[in-house]
């Protein structure tokens, strides 16, 4: 395997360990702050939404000074925005200073990292490629939590200076193995055009895509807001019990995107695996409220894991197959949808809850089956460029 890939996956699972080690240990150190549960919901969501705004600024950045310096610096930044929360202790304003760098940095790494994978990959390695690319998110989304959860016993802020420890760690063997990927000329191309907004991506054929993105996210997002209370009501499970449910659903979906995306799904193929991996999913979340005991609530949302990592390779390795904008800016637009699809979907998750328990997981499977249309709307719409492009 090229060992740029390598690295560009441990970049990727760095940041998605520390999205997931919070989990288990950012509660009690806003509790011992003497901070409101308001403060936690806060944390959390200004995050995502950081990211959500900086990620295509960070994009277009790469296009026009290349990959590997936004990536260095999105590594140092995460780095000591974990480390300030670290010695946070109970300073409320420091933690919201962590969180927001962590926003910003973890933006600038993500969409330089897919960017990159985007640059050094024909358009027939791409899904392969970017089945890789999920499949280190989702390890990261398995560990970050076991992380957290494992190092907290030496103290709450242990398991933040270890992420810091491991992000200085990938800096440096991407400061020594990593080489840029976009050529002097490509840069020279970019900074002569105009700047490049990520609504200029948001148009024609790939917005279909763009908001698949979206909702791919939206509705992991509300699930994983929601499951522990909902099984914890339904089959009164414990905290270890929802712990296990989420890794062996994350390991179903890291060996699919490892696996069965990278190896078997070739190019012209991503459409069918999109269509399959939302039906999938859908019937994941309708099967989850039928939930018995540990044991079918844990294959249900497996079978929910599966879908999900169908989605999101192939949704990723269309747009940058067909984006005319740079991938830095297609890429970082990627990366808002996925932190706008983190800030929405547990607000939408825990209303519906308060409202029915089972309405979370009625919603998720009917916006899957929905999201079919967009699908379908790509494909038509890439039809009439074709044909509009052909009287031209």
């Amino acid at each position: 395997m090229d060992k740029r890939l390598i690295i560009i996956a441990s970049v990727l699972v760095n940041i998605f360990i520390g999205f997931g080690l919070v989990i288990p240990v950012m509660p009690m150190m806003v509790e011992e702050a003497g901070a409101a549960p308001f403060h936690l919901g806060m944390m959390l969501s200004i995050y995502s939404a950081v990211s959500f705004v900086v990620s295509p600024l960070w994009g277009a950045l790469s296009d026009r000074i290349g990959r590997r310096p936004v990536i260095m610096s999105g590594l140092f930044g995460f780095s000591i925005s974990f480390f300030l929360f670290g010695i946070s202790g109970d300073n409320l304003w420091l933690m919201y200073i962590s969180r927001i760098l962590g926003g910003i940095f973890s933006g600038a790494a993500t969409s330089s990292a897919i960017a990159y994978i985007a640059d050094i990959t024909t358009d027939e390695e791409r899904t392969k490629a970017m089945g890789l690319a999920g499949a280190s998110i989702g390890l990261g989304f398995i560990f970050g939590p076991a992380m957290g959860g494992l190092l907290s016993v030496f103290g709450y802020a242990t398991p933040y200076f270890a992420s810091s420890v491991l992000s200085l760690i990938n800096l440096f063997f991407a400061m020594k193995m990593l080489e840029e990927s976009l050529s002097p000329e490509k840069r020279a191309e970019t900074r002569t055009k105009e700047k490049t907004s990520r609504w200029a991506a948001f148009s024609g054929a790939l917005k279909y895509l763009y908001l698949l993105s979206f909702f791919v996210t939206f509705t992991l997002a509300g699930l994983e807001s929601t499951l522990q209370y909902f099984e914890v009501k339904k089959i009164q499970a414990t905290s270890l019990e929802i712990g296990i449910m989420f890794a062996i659903s994350g390991i179903v979906g890291a060996v699919i995107q490892g696996g069965v995306v990278r190896k078997l799904v070739k190019k012209g193929q991503e459409g069918r695996t999109i269509m399959i991996g939302l039906i999938v999913s859908g019937l994941g979340f309708l099967l989850i409220i039928f939930s018995a005991d540990f044991w079918t609530a844990t294959l249900f949302v497996a079978i929910f894991g599966a879908g999900n990592a169908l989605i999101r390779p192939c949704v990723t390795s269309l747009i940058t197959q067909k984006t005319t904008v740079g991938q830095g800016v297609a890429s970082g637009l990627i990366s808002s949808m996925d932190s706008l699809g983190r800030i929405a979907g547990p607000l939408l998750g825990t209303a519906l809850f308060q409202v029915d328990i089972r309405l979370p997981f009625v919603s998720g499977g009917l916006l899957s089956f929905a999201a079919i249309t967009l699908l379908i709307g790509f494909y038509a719409s890439t039809r009439r460029e074709s044909t509009l492009a052909g009287e031209n």
